[in-house]
């Protein structure tokens, strides 16, 4: 029986799509999954009011508050193993995981990417910063990637992607608005694919049943 996802998300800005990835858990379109704890390094996270307001244990773990890199991943793997987490999705969460993290959840970690990776992906590439890029590259389609999560940015294997167009008058926020629109259907869709255990990874390559 496959086992149930206990989810650590992890986010630094308003959680959109936390809390897409919650409504499908509410209203029954993700089943035999459950957010556990909400992490973010930014205290003021709107991700944390949603976890307020939906009863999720939430957690301020910045840098800031450790003398050394080592205690900042140390609380976060401690924080992780207390609610006993099996599955972390990043929605927004703008900082580097650690290499140590990432090993702990090998193919269990996964991140949603503003655009159709490989293409503006990297180090710098989030937010408005990848809309700015792709239309400066005069790109006929956008969209949106879940990928797992490896230690380089952006880099993992592709689970999903959906794609936009991108029309001449598109400004950055305009695009913004499109893709985002598609990161809350195909998130919360990756995770049903989890949930079930529809997602098989052999030789570095995501199979999906």
């Amino acid at each position: 029986m496959q086992e149930k996802l206990n989810i650590a998300v992890f986010a630094s800005g308003n959680g959109s799509n936390f809390k897409a990835i919650l409504e499908a858990i509410k209203t029954g379109k993700i089943r035999n999954a459950r957010i556990v704890i909400v992490i973010g390094n930014n205290s003021k996270a709107g991700a944390f009011i949603v976890a307020r307001e939906n009863n999720i244990p939430f957690f301020h773990i910045s840098r800031k508050q450790f003398r050394s890199d080592d205690e900042f991943n140390a609380a976060i793997v401690l924080t992780l193993a207390k609610h006993h987490v099996n599955f972390v999705a990043l929605t927004g969460y703008l900082k580097k995981i650690d290499a140590s993290i990432i090993r702990a959840f090998r193919n269990k970690m996964i991140n949603i990417h503003p655009a159709l990776l490989p293409k503006f992906g990297g180090d710098g590439m989030y937010g408005m910063h990848v809309h700015e890029a792709v239309i400066a590259s005069k790109e006929n389609i956008s969209g949106a990637t879940v990928h797992i999560v490896d230690e380089e940015y952006d880099h993992g294997q592709i689970v999903l992607q959906k794609t936009v167009g991108v029309e001449p008058d598109d400004t950055p926020e305009s695009l913004s608005a499109k893709v985002l629109k598609i990161e809350h259907e195909i998130y919360p869709e990756a995770i049903r694919l989890f949930a079930e255990g529809n997602v098989k990874i052999e030789d570095q390559k995501v199979i999906i049943n």
